[in-house]
C-alpha cells in the first residue's frame, strides 16, 4: 500500500478535496517518514511537529482552501519564516528569529500550504555543505546550495519544496536526487525575506517528483491555475541540442542527452544542433564576476563583524569581491543584460533547448556539493530552467537532462534600473510615466511610485 508521504502533490490534493486524506494524515506520513530517514539523510534544520499537525488540523476543519490547501511545503533555511528559526546555514545566524515571513511562504500559507519545516541549505547559499546526504547513496552529495529540499523531496518526506539559485543551486541537486527542480524566469517570484547573495543573479525556484506537481506549485504562487498544455498536442516540437562545456562532461551523462534527443525525434520532436562557443562559454565568468562582486556587499556584515565564523573560502571570496569597483560591477551587469538579449536569437528556429544539468552524477564525498559550470550561462541569462529526471550514471545515481526555455524579454533592463542594481549608460534618456527617470536621484524619487 502506497503511503501519504509517497503520493505526487497532485494526488494528495486530490484526496484531500475528496475526502478520502487529510491534511492531518498527510502530515503525520511525512513526519513518520522523516522520523525513520532522518538521521540518515539530514534534510531538515529545523522541524515543529506539532506546530504544523496543527496547522494541518486547522486547515481541515476550514475545509483545506485554497491551491495548495493542506499540502506540506519545504522551506530552504535561507527563506524567512516568522515562527521558526531562520539560520541561512550559519553559526553567526544560530538564535535568529525573524518578525515576519518571506513572501514566497507567505503565499504558501495564503494558499492553503502547510510549512512542514526548514530544509538545510549551503551556508548562505554558497559553498560550505550543510549535513545532508544523498538518499539514493548516503556517501554522495546531494548537491547543493538547495541541499535539503532536493534531498528530502527525493526521499518522500515532503512532496513540494522551495530552493532558491544563484549558480546551480536548484538544478544541479534536482539532478543529483533525481526530482524535478524548476529555475523560473529571473525574477518571477518575490525575493523579499530571501538572504540575498547577488541581487542580480538570486531566483526563487521549487521542487517536486514530476512536471506537473512542480507546474501545479509555481502556478499557484503566481495566482494561476495551471495552463492546459493539451493545445500542443497537435505540435511538433522544435528542440535544439546544446551542450557548452562539453569536453567538462562525462561520457554517461552526454550518451544520457543524446538518448533523450533520439527519443523526441522518435516522438515526432524536430531536433537541431546549436554548436556551443567560446564567447557563449564565456558568460560563465562574468556570471562568476557578477557573483563575487555582489557577494561581497551581501556579505560585507558578516565579514567585518564575525570573520572567525567564516570558512576561509568565504573571507577570501569576499575579499576579492569588495575589490571590484561599483562601475566594474555595473559594466558586468550591462554586459549580461545585452547577452540576455543577444541570445534570445537562440529561440528564432526552437522552442527550447536541451542541454546537460550537470556534468556527471554526484559525486562521492560530503564536503563539496558538486560544480555548477553547467549552471551558470543559464543562470545568468536569466532564462527558465528545468530538470527532468533520466537515466542513470555508472554509479547508478540519478541523471537529468536540463530543458532551457526562452524569456519574457523586454523588463529586466528595465526593473534593474529603477531599483538601482546599475546605472544607465552614459547619453541614456530613460522615460517612466511621463517623466525622466534617467538618472539616479530620479530614479529614486520614481521607485516609492512604481512599487
Amino acid at each position: 500500500m502506497v503511503e501519504a508521504c509517497e503520493l505526487s502533490a497532485l494526488e494528495a490534493r486530490q484526496q484531500i478535496k475528496d475526502g478520502t486524506l487529510t491534511s492531518e494524515l498527510l502530515i503525520q506520513s511525512c513526519l513518520d517518514r522523516i522520523d525513520r530517514r532522518s538521521d540518515e539523510v539530514g534534510a531538515w534544520t529545523f522541524l515543529d511537529p506539532e506546530l504544523a499537525l496543527l496547522s494541518a488540523i486547522n486547515s481541515d476543519k476550514t475545509g483545506n482552501r485554497g491551491a495548495l490547501g493542506g499540502l506540506p511545503v519545504g522551506i530552504k533555511d535561507i527563506i524567512d519564516t516568522n515562527n521558526m528559526p531562520t539560520t541561512y546555514g550559519s553559526s553567526i545566524y544560530g538564535l535568529n528569529q525573524p518578525k515576519r515571513d518571506a513572501a514566497c511562504v507567505n503565499y504558501v500559507k495564503e494558499h492553503g500550504g502547510i510549512v512542514l519545516g526548514k530544509t538545510v541549505t549551503t551556508e548562505f547559499a554558497w559553498r560550505n555543505p550543510g549535513k545532508t546526504k544523498n538518499p539514493h547513496n548516503l556517501q554522495h552529495t546531494p548537491g547543493g546550495s538547495s541541499s535539503g529540499s532536493a534531498a528530502g523531496v527525493a526521499d518522500f518526506q515532503m512532496p513540494l519544496a522551495f530552493g532558491t539559485q544563484t549558480a546551480g543551486s536548484i538544478i544541479r541537486p534536482a539532478s543529483y536526487c533525481g526530482v524535478v527542480g524548476f529555475k523560473p524566469t529571473i525574477g518571477t517570484h518575490d525575493r523579499a525575506g530571501v538572504k540575498e547573495l547577488s541581487n542580480y543573479l538570486d531566483t526563487v525556484g521549487v521542487f517536486g517528483r514530476s512536471v506537473t506537481d512542480v507546474s501545479f506549485f509555481d502556478f499557484a504562487l503566481r495566482n494561476q491555475a495551471m495552463p492546459d498544455l493539451t493545445i500542443f498536442n497537435e505540435q511538433s516540437p522544435r528542440f535544439a541540442l546544446m551542450v557548452p562545456f562539453r569536453n567538462d562532461a562525462s561520457e554517461a551523462v552526454l550518451n544520457n542527452l543524446e538518448q533523450v534527443s533520439n527519443m523526441a525525434e522518435a516522438s515526432g520532436a524536430k531536433i537541431i544542433d546549436i554548436p556551443s562557443s567560446t564567447a557563449f562559454e564565456k558568460l560563465a565568468d562574468i556570471q562568476t564576476v557578477i557573483m563575487l562582486g555582489d557577494a561581497g556587499k551581501a556579505l560585507a556584515w558578516e565579514y567585518e563583524f564575525h570573520p572567525e565564523r567564516l570558512i576561509q573560502f568565504y573571507k577570501d571570496s569576499i575579499a576579492t569581491g569588495q575589490t571590484i569597483s561599483k562601475k566594474g560591477l555595473a559594466e558586468m551587469k550591462s554586459n549580461a543584460d545585452k547577452a540576455r538579449a543577444k541570445y534570445t536569437e537562440l529561440f528564432e528556429k526552437t522552442d527550447v533547448i536541451l542541454t546537460l544539468s550537470s556534468g556527471d552524477e554526484a559525486p562521492k564525498g560530503l564536503g563539496f556539493t558538486g560544480d555548477p559550470l553547467f549552471n551558470r550561462v543559464w543562470t545568468l541569462l536569466g532564462w527558465p530552467c528545468v530538470t527532468i529526471p533520466f537515466g542513470q550514471g555508472n554509479k547508478g545515481l540519478p541523471l537529468g537532462v536540463q530543458v532551457i526555455g526562452p524569456n519574457g524579454s523586454g523588463k529586466s533592463t528595465f526593473f534593474n534600473l529603477i531599483s538601482g542594481v546599475y546605472d544607465s549608460d552614459p547619453g541614456s534618456y530613460i522615460e517612466f510615466d511621463g517623466h525622466e527617470i534617467t538618472n539616479e536621484v530620479s530614479i529614486a524619487l520614481y521607485v516609492e511610485y512604481y512599487w
